[in-house]
């Protein structure tokens, strides 16, 4: 039976959080996901409080909090400083703007390294997810336009349930946008009209269970019975032979749909008809020989990959039954996060 090869995977992201090679250098406008994705992954291993000292995962911290800015739209964090060199102090330009899914990323990093989110400016976060509102209930990465999709939707949802205030959300309409982007095989879209995904169906299922109930729209009214049998459908067939899960119908396996899919199973309650052990076994033979998963068999490993892997094994794990370098800590599906670190979001983030 082939190992989870904890170390390895944990020397991988250490080495990403150190820096990338300049073949990755177009990634540098979201290098805040990726630490995300590099601290997260030590999280779920248990191994950050042995792969970083003290010292490290202060300068973590501060770097994080760099990223948090306010101007006009509110406050939010940027993906990094690739547009604003980073000993400016004047003030942010206007294509230095916070980005949604960046401060989704950062309040989870931080969580995940025990800050006290003392310096976070809520009311600023607030006002910047109202700013992000489209006129029909989407949301946009930037306050002053970018792409406009479930994703960053989800993001908001995800940021007022950590914030404990959904005041800078039109709730109702966001969840109307929602059901317009489901399609007729039983997944969601990215957009109304779109071809159903396995990311975005996880990012519609999520963001509906997050969402507070109101008198317009009741929980039990966001998904029919008929609809949730149909998404359920697809899910589970998107599950392949090869045990990994594919996005799209008729399309190859890769890991990181493992958890797009396998997450959103168990979200709607179905995650009991994933075949975990061959799910496993597929994640198992994508772990690269030094450190890191890939999105199949035989490629190369990254960040991105080798955290959502970790996430799916951590909601449904396998039975490997003495194997102890599989036993993963539980997993908070709807917030991406270890239970642990959802509990230390829940009890800092909110204002007291």
């Amino acid at each position: 039976m082939i190992k989870l090869s904890r170390v390895s995977h944990a020397s991988h992201c250490s080495r990403c959080l150190m820096g990338l090679p300049a073949t990755q250098a177009e990634i540098d406008s979201s290098r805040l996901a990726i630490i995300f994705y590099c601290v997260g992954t030590l999280d779920i291993l248990n191994l950050l409080g042995k792969n970083a000292s003290d010292t490290e995962r202060q300068s973590w911290r501060e770097w994080v909090w760099e990223q948090q800015i306010s101007g006009q739209f509110g406050t939010g964090f940027r993906p990094s400083p690739y547009v604003t060199p980073e000993d400016f102090s004047g003030t942010p330009s206007e294509y230095d703007t916070p980005h949604l899914v960046m401060t989704y990323t950062a309040l989870l990093s931080l969580a995940i390294l025990r800050d006290d989110f003392s310096k976070l400016d809520r009311a600023g976060i607030t006002r910047f997810m109202s700013a992000c509102q489209r006129q029909d209930g989407s949301f946009s990465a930037l306050p002053n336009g970018g792409e406009s999709d479930l994703r960053m939707l989800y993001c908001a949802f995800a940021i007022s349930s950590m914030l404990d205030d959904w005041s800078g959300v039109d709730v109702e309409s966001a969840v109307a946008y929602i059901r317009t982007c489901y399609s007729y095989e039983g997944g969601y879209g990215q957009t109304p009209n779109g071809e159903a995904l396995g990311g975005t169906t996880y990012c519609a299922l999520a963001a509906l269970h997050l969402a507070p109930e109101t008198d317009d729209s009741p929980i039990a009214s966001r998904i029919t019975p008929q609809e949730r049998k149909r998404t359920i459908r697809w899910l589970v067939q998107n599950q392949t032979p090869s045990g990994g899960f594919c996005g799209r119908t008729n399309k190859l396996a890769d890991a990181c749909y493992c958890f797009w899919c396998g997450a959103a199973l168990h979200i709607l309650g179905a995650g009991d008809l994933v075949n975990e052990q061959s799910m496993a076994d597929f994640l198992a033979h994508s772990q690269f020989k030094f450190g890191g998963v890939s999105k199949a068999p035989g490629e190369h490993p990254d960040p991105y990959h080798t955290y959502l892997s970790l996430a799916i094994l951590s909601v449904l794990p396998a039975d490997h039954g003495d194997d102890s370098t599989w036993q993963l800590p539980r997993l908070d599906a709807l917030w991406n996060a270890t239970e642990d670190t959802a509990a230390w979001a829940r009890k800092h983030i909110p204002a007291s």
